[in-house]
C-alpha cells in the first residue's frame, strides 16, 4: 500500500554530493533519487553509535563528502 507523502524535504547538495548519491542509487538499483535518500535516512537514523552533533556546527559542516564526523565517532561503513 503506497503511503501518503505530503511533506516536502528540500536540501542543498553541491555537485560531488549529487554524485555520490547518484552512482549509489544506481549501484542499489534505487527506483527513484526520492527512494534513495530516503533509504539513505533510514539507514543513517538506524547506524548503531550515533551520538550527538557536534555543538555549535553550522549546517555547511554537514555535507555527504568530505565531512568531519561527531565527536566519538568513525568512518567504519
Amino acid at each position: 500500500m503506497a503511503r501518503d507523502r505530503i511533506i516536502r524535504l528540500q536540501i542543498m547538495l553541491d555537485d560531488e554530493e549529487m554524485r555520490v548519491i547518484e552512482n549509489w542509487r544506481f549501484s542499489k538499483r534505487m527506483p527513484s533519487r526520492a527512494s534513495a535518500v530516503r533509504e539513505l535516512l533510514r539507514r543513517g537514523l538506524a547506524a548503531e553509535g550515533f551520538l550527538l552533533a557536534n555543538p555549535g556546527q553550522a549546517s555547511d559542516g554537514y555535507g555527504v563528502v568530505n565531512t568531519p564526523l561527531p565527536d566519538g565517532e568513525n568512518d567504519d561503513f
